[in-house]
C-alpha cells in the first residue's frame, strides 16, 4: 500500500551574500520543507528565491500546499499535476511553481532516502562528470575586480565563464569583454548574460559590437516572456541563445523550443516546480535537439546535470553555492574538481540545511 502524506512543515531561512549581487540583492531566501509520510519516513527539499517573494511562497506551502497534499500519495509524479492544476488559478508559474518545488523535491528526497539511493540513481544516471563553469554576477562590478575575478577563474581551471552585460553605454560593455577575452585567451568560452535588460533593437546593436569576442551564447537578452521579439532576434544574429531561468513551466518552454529561438535551455530546478517538471523539460528539449544547462543552484542542477543525455555544463556562481556559503548541515553530494564535477552520491538529494 502507498503511503500518504502526513505533514508538510516549512522553515524561512534568509542567507546573507557574502558578494551581493547588486545594491538591491543582498540576501538569498530559503524556504527548507521536511514531509512526513504516514508510515513514518521523512524528506527533506527546499524553494528558493533571490530576495524577493520568499514570504509568499512559505504561504502558499503551509496553507494551499499543505491542504491539499495532506492523505495523498507520497509520489512526486503522481501528485505534481494535480496539484498544478488545483493551485495555477493563482499564477501558472512564479510563486506557485517556486512553491511547488519545496514539495516536489522533499517527495524526491523521500523516495531516496527509503531505497537508500541518491537522486540521481532515482531518476537514471547517463553521465560520469560534468564540465563547470565559473559564474559571475558582476555587472556592478568595477574593471579591476572583474579582470581579478576572470583570473581566478583561470587559476582554477575554468575553461567557460559567464559575465554580465547590459550596461546602459554599449562602450561600457565593450571595454570588460575586451579585458576579459585578454585574462582568457582565445581558446576559453566566454558567455554573457543581459538578464533581459535590452530592447529588441538594443540586442541587435549590442550583439553586432559584442560578437567579435567570440561568445558561446547570449543569455537573457530579452524580455523573458517576449516570444515574437526572440523570434525576431534569431533573425538578426548568429549569437547562440540561452535562456529559461524565467521560463516556469514545461507549456512555455514548449513554446520557445517550437519556435527554434533557443540553442541553450536553462530551466531553474526550483522556479519550474521540481525535479518532475524539470524531467519532462528535459526530456522535451532532447527531442528538439538542444542542450539543456541547468540555471544556478549548483549543488542541485550539478546532480540533475548527470542524468541529462548529453554532456551539459553546470554553472558555479562565484560565492554564491549553498556549500560557499555555509548554509548546509552536511557536505553536499558534489563539488568541484578542478573545472569538473565530483559526486558523492548521499540517499535522496543529500541536502539539509543548518
Amino acid at each position: 500500500m502507498t503511503a500518504t502524506i502526513r505533514s508538510l512543515d516549512t522553515r524561512l531561512v534568509r542567507v546573507p551574500l557574502s558578494r551581493p549581487w547588486g545594491p538591491d540583492v543582498t540576501e538569498l531566501s530559503v524556504i527548507e520543507t521536511v514531509v512526513a509520510d504516514s508510515d513514518g519516513a521523512t524528506g527533506y527539499g527546499f524553494s528558493w528565491t533571490p530576495t524577493i517573494g520568499a514570504a509568499s511562497v512559505q504561504a502558499m506551502l503551509d496553507h494551499d500546499i499543505t491542504s491539499f497534499a495532506a492523505g495523498r500519495a507520497a509520489d512526486a509524479a503522481e501528485l505534481w499535476p494535480a496539484l498544478w492544476r488545483h493551485l495555477h488559478e493563482a499564477g501558472g508559474g512564479g510563486v506557485t511553481t517556486i512553491a511547488m518545488a519545496g514539495l516536489d523535491l522533499a517527495l524526491w528526497d523521500l523516495a531516496g532516502r527509503r531505497a537508500d539511493a541518491s537522486v540521481v540513481d532515482l531518476v537514471g544516471r547517463t553521465q560520469e562528470t560534468a564540465e563547470v563553469y565559473g559564474s559571475g554576477v558582476n555587472l556592478h562590478y568595477p574593471l579591476e575586480e572583474l579582470v581579478a575575478q576572470a583570473e581566478r577563474w583561470v587559476a582554477a581551471g575554468y575553461d567557460a565563464v559567464k559575465v554580465k552585460v547590459g550596461s546602459p553605454d554599449l562602450a561600457r560593455d565593450v571595454e570588460r569583454l575586451a579585458a576579459l577575452r585578454d585574462v582568457l585567451g582565445p581558446d576559453r568560452r566566454l558567455m554573457i548574460d543581459a538578464n533581459q535588460r535590452w530592447s529588441l533593437d538594443q540586442a541587435t546593436a549590442a550583439l553586432e559590437a559584442l560578437a567579435t569576442f567570440d561568445p558561446a551564447w547570449i543569455e537573457e537578452p530579452l524580455r523573458a516572456d517576449d516570444l515574437p521579439a526572440h523570434a525576431e532576434l534569431r533573425r538578426r544574429t548568429d549569437v547562440p541563445i540561452a535562456l529559461g531561468e524565467n521560463v516556469h513551466t514545461r507549456y512555455r518552454f514548449a513554446e520557445f523550443l517550437d519556435a527554434g529561438v533557443v540553442d541553450v535551455a536553462q530551466p531553474n530546478i526550483v522556479r519550474v516546480g521540481g525535479i518532475t517538471p524539470f524531467r519532462e523539460i528535459a526530456a522535451l528539449a532532447e527531442q528538439y535537439g538542444v542542450q539543456v544547462a541547468p540555471h544556478l543552484l549548483f549543488e542541485l542542477s550539478g546532480q540533475l546535470a548527470l542524468t541529462l543525455p548529453r554532456p551539459t555544463l553546470v554553472e558555479d556562481v562565484e560565492d554564491a553555492t549553498f556549500t560557499a556559503l555555509g548554509v548546509l548541515a552536511d557536505p553536499a553530494p558534489v563539488s568541484v574538481d578542478g573545472a569538473r564535477l565530483s559526486f558523492d552520491p548521499a540517499p535522496g538529494l543529500g541536502l539539509r540545511f543548518a
